[in-house]
Order: structure tokens, then sequence, then C-alpha cells
């Protein structure tokens, strides 16, 4: 309050608050930071500070500290609750609306991320590396990433990627990408076994031998029928006048042996990924085994994002080193 002694009325006191008009605190929207601007902007959108962050590719806590910090710079409770829902408070909707005619004045660019193309045998992508990519996009929902799933050598030999992750049936990385990587970094080594669910197949009437698969009905992914190493598998399929079905889909390959009393090939570890599943060991003599390589783009190699990618894939099958142990 402040206290005037108007002229003409000598001993009396008049009370007059100090002149400032409701929307004051607004003008102060002027100076916020680009960053802080953005952070309450983006929260106000995804009316959810764990999606903002995700979007903002910041930690949650970071988030939560600096619009604390705004909130308290402009005195003023900007977000509210309302159950679980997150929305502003009514001066939140006031400093939103005072932002967005900033925002178009000032015409702040936008950062545009890299575009990051990431090459996988359809396999391994389905069976390993899928959780983890999830997980990553959780954390970062503002990477821009293409997932090219390699169905073929073909595939392989044709894809132009940063990141590629391949199989091959020997001990050389060879037929690997065309394009120009850094030396290829072998991951795992797989072997391959026919698998069948555990619901359909007691265990003292499992097969024994090859013969034995005569009262099975086989189910063949038709991209094995490419692979060299898997010809004692590939030979009894081709063998058979009934009881098979060949598939284009790995994922549906699975399905079938999983509900269709099917047997399959598949690699050893899956009993591990699936633990319906269960493998049937020594009915061929000649093992069927699968290197995974690694390895990245000469030209983007020392992109952020691309580095963040290829030590993704590494963690992930360090993690599961005890799935690949024969």
């Amino acid at each position: 309050m402040s206290f005037i002694e108007p002229a003409g009325r000598q001993g009396t006191i008049d009370y007059r608050a100090p002149s400032h008009t409701p929307n004051d605190w607004l003008a102060l929207a002027a100076g916020i930071e680009d960053d802080v601007a953005q952070y309450f902007m983006v929260s106000a959108r995804c009316g959810c500070f764990m999606q903002a962050a995700r979007s903002l590719n910041i930690r949650a806590t970071v988030l939560r500290k600096q619009l604390a910090q705004l909130e308290a710079r402009l005195q003023r409770s900007l977000f509210s609750f309302q159950g679980s829902a997150l929305t502003l408070s009514r001066e939140g909707q006031q400093l939103h609306a005072q932002l967005t005619v900033l925002a178009h004045e000032r015409r702040l660019p936008v950062v545009e991320q890299p575009s990051i193309r990431l090459a996988v045998a359809e396999s391994l992508l389905h069976d390993i590396l899928g959780r983890d990519l999830i997980s990553l996009l959780r954390r970062n929902a503002s990477i821009r990433l293409e997932i090219i799933s390699l169905d073929s050598e073909l595939a392989l030999q044709s894809v132009s990627a940063d990141v590629v992750l391949w199989l091959t049936a020997g001990d050389s990385p060879l037929p690997g990408p065309t394009f120009t990587t850094g030396e290829p970094q072998r991951l795992a080594q797989l072997s391959y076994l026919p698998h069948i669910a555990k619901r359909y197949s007691r265990v003292t009437a499992r097969p024994d031998s090859v013969d034995d698969l005569a009262d099975f009905m086989l189910v063949q992914w038709q991209h094995d029928r490419q692979v060299d190493g898997f010809r004692p598998w590939n030979n009894l399929v081709e063998q058979r006048l009934a009881g098979v079905v060949k598939l284009q889909s790995y994922a549906l390959m699975l399905d079938m042996i999983r509900c269709s009393a099917c047997i399959g090939l598949l690699p050893a570890y899956m009993t591990r990924y699936d633990r319906s599943l269960v493998a049937l060991p020594g009915l061929f003599s000649e093992p069927m085994q699968h290197q995974v390589w690694l390895a990245v783009n000469d030209e983007t190699e020392d992109v952020a994002e691309v580095q963040m990618i290829a030590q993704l894939i590494r963690n992930t099958f360090a993690e599961r080193r005890e799935w690949f142990e024969s």
C-alpha cells in the first residue's frame, strides 16, 4: 500500500494500491529463455511430464526442475492435475497464449534430427533387438530412425544403411553389405536346432531321429532355403511329399510352431526367448550355425546417434551372451 496525503485534505490519509494490472507478470514471458519456453510448451502439448521429457530427449527430473524454477520466477502455478491428467492452470493458459505469440514473432528454428538407417536380419530384430529398440524409443521420442528388415542375402547386398547387423554361415563376414564400412565385429555364434512346442510333445514321445520326424508336420521359413549351412534341414523339407508348410513370415513360422504342433528350425537360444518351446538336439549329425556381424557405415560413423545405435546393439548381445553359449 502507498500512503498519500492529497492536497486540500489536510489530516486525512488516502490508501491507494499500486497501479499494476492483473496480468503484468505476463510481461516477463519475453525474457524466458528459448529452451525453458520449449519445455513449457511441449509439456502443455503432451499433457504428461514423462512424455514431454522423452520428446525433448532430457530426463524428467531436469524438466520438472526447470518448470519449477519458471513457476518460482513468475510466482504463478502453471500446471494442475485433474485426477491423473496434467492440465494448464488459468495462468498457465495465459502464458501459453503469450508464448505462442512470441514464438511466431521470434520464428524459432526447429532442430532437425539426423535420419538414422538401421538394417537388421529379420530373426535378430524379432528375437533379440526389438525389445531394446522399443526401450530406446521410449527414452528418446525425438530420434529419426528407419529400421530395415533383412530377409534375404539379396536384401543385404542392396541395402544402404548407417548400421547393419547380419548373419553369415561361415567364419567370414562375407557376404556382407556392399557399402564401405569399418571393420565388421563378430557379436555371436548361433547354433540352430529343430524346435517344437512343449504342450504338443510329451518327453517320452519326442522324436529321437530324423525318421521319427515323419509323424510331425514341418514348417520352414523360406529365407532358410538360401542358407547352405542349413542343408541337412532343407534337404529333409524338400523330400517331404506331405506334411510341410513353407512361409515368408518369420513371426508366422514361430506361431505355427507354438500353436500347430509343427516342428521348425530355430536358433538354440529360442528356449530362453520363449520357454513354451523345446529344442530337439541329436537329430542331425552335422551342426547348423550362423555368425552375427555388426558394421557401421564409414561415412556416418562419427554421428552421435549412429554411435548410440551401434553401442545399443553391442550391449544387447553382451547382456545376452549366455543365450549363445553352446
